[in-house]
């Protein structure tokens, strides 16, 4: 099972990720004190966490924490602005990342929390 879109925001909003923007159905959030974006978006009704594509080392990782399903393949949308392009479907290069869905808040705050000592190496 997964949790709701309002679940995943609000652990987020907890966690203190701040919220740049929302447009068609991407949040950017930026990790706590880092300049760390990060996305939220809905696909069909479940909410899938995406990050950048440079962490894709460390997705396996992230995918052992428990209630974390990472997304086999990169995950493409125009509006993660922050992270690199490639081409993919169309003509235009496309913004990508690594999606991972989640069972409930616990696997949230644990991936968010590994994520931040990642980055912060």
């Amino acid at each position: 099972m997964s949790i709701t879109l309002e679940q995943a925001a609000s652990t987020l909003n907890e966690l203190k990720c701040r919220t740049n923007f929302n447009i068609k159905n991407v949040t950017e959030y930026m990790l706590p004190e880092l300049k760390e974006a990060v996305y939220l978006h809905v696909e069909g009704k479940i909410p899938l966490l995406i990050i950048r594509p440079a962490f894709e080392v460390f997705s396996t990782e992230l995918a052992t924490i428990e209630g974390v399903h990472a997304k086999y393949d990169y995950y493409h949308n125009a509006q993660m602005t922050r992270f690199p392009t490639r081409q993919y479907k169309g003509l235009n290069e496309t913004h990508y990342g690594l999606a991972f869905r989640f069972d409930n808040v616990e696997a949230i705050e644990l991936f968010i929390k590994r994520l931040i000592q990642i980055v912060k190496g």
